[in-house]
């Protein structure tokens, strides 16, 4: 979670600390207006520069406390196409029937009020702030109000703004649909014509063939001309996930069946994604049970507590050198 604001804030040159305000207490503004303070100076000058570091400091994980949060990352890092439907804490406005979220939205706007007034959220768009959880919570607070059919711009949010976890049900399931293309995208995708037609057909010819495993959680098949990988998002503590990784990889039962390589982890938005090659002809529900029993293993892994041997060391430090990471 991102680390809290300090109450008050550095006072700038010829203001007292006395009359100083917690940033907190004074509203946002353009760059080049007077700051609300009172202190004479403008905005960007004065209480923007606190709220300007507190917008653009890294939330390293910001989907935790989220439900699924290992399919948010798989959604905002891996899935070409998918989408979920999305519970809110308070009961939608009138004329809202249902908000969505989808990994990329047409045009790769942040959000769209459909002409039925439906919401879609898109998850997969440039971070204007260091938290994407605030980004994207403000730009569903403004489609739940857009006039309908029109798409919601990206903006910097507030630096006190909502959070997701702040505007959705904790309690309510996120279960991701993946899609073999992007029809989700028009309410009638069979009636799309012209460069509609066009456009979506260019972005269904991009996107990778993907399968979310039904046996696991938040484990992605994805196939690809040279090979197959599965890529699995972990909830775990990284350093005991490595660990028990290494374990398993020493003696020699890290794969998940003949041909199948794991082949390396890399870091997403705070968690770990362990990644296995696999061959060309194994598909999806080739790896559902091999991907079970691997789980078990691995469950049963975390249980040894004696420090890592000379091998498991040599494969633990291999994947930590081979470990890159996404944000």
């Amino acid at each position: 979670m991102g680390k809290k604001r300090a109450n008050a804030i550095r006072t700038g040159a010829g203001q007292s600390a006395g009359n100083a305000s917690a940033s907190a207490d004074v509203p946002v503004v353009g760059a080049r207006e007077p700051c609300p303070c009172g202190s004479g100076r403008r905005y960007k000058a004065c209480h923007g520069r606190e709220a300007a570091h507190a917008v653009t400091e890294l939330v390293r994980r910001p989907f935790e406390g989220l439900p699924g949060e290992c399919d948010w990352v798989a959604l905002r890092e891996l899935v070409p196409a998918a989408t979920v439907p999305l519970t809110l804490k308070d009961p939608l406005p009138d004329g809202v029937p249902s908000v969505t979220l989808g990994t990329v939205l047409p045009m790769a706007w942040p959000g769209l009020r459909r002409d039925t007034g439906a919401v879609l959220l898109g998850l997969q768009n440039d971070a204007a702030s260091g938290d994407i959880s605030r980004d994207l919570a403000d730009t569903l607070h403004r489609a739940l109000t857009a006039e309908p059919g029109n798409p919601v711009e990206g903006r910097r949010p507030a630096p006190d703004g909502p959070r997701l976890q702040d505007l959705l049900d904790p309690d309510a399931p996120f279960v991701p649909e993946v899609h073999t293309g992007f029809e989700f995208w028009l309410e009638d995708a069979d009636a799309a014509t012209g460069e509609v037609a066009a456009s979506l057909e260019r972005a269904n010819e991009a996107a990778i063939p993907t399968v979310r495993l039904t046996g696991v959680d938040a484990a992605y098949w994805c196939e690809t001309p040279e090979k197959n990988h599965l890529r699995w998002v972990m909830p775990h503590d990284e350093d005991a996930l490595l660990d028990a990784l290494s374990r398993l990889h020493a003696a020699g039962t890290s794969s998940l069946g003949d041909g199948t390589r794991l082949v390396g982890s890399f870091r997403a938005h705070g968690l770990l994604v362990p990644v296995w090659d696999l061959p060309v002809g194994m598909g999806a529900d080739d790896v559902e049970k091999p991907a079970a029993a691997f789980a078990e293993r691995l469950a049963e892994t975390f249980g040894r507590t004696e420090p890592l041997n000379a091998e498991e060391r040599r494969a633990r430090s291999g994947f930590t050198n081979r470990q890159i990471t996404l944000s």
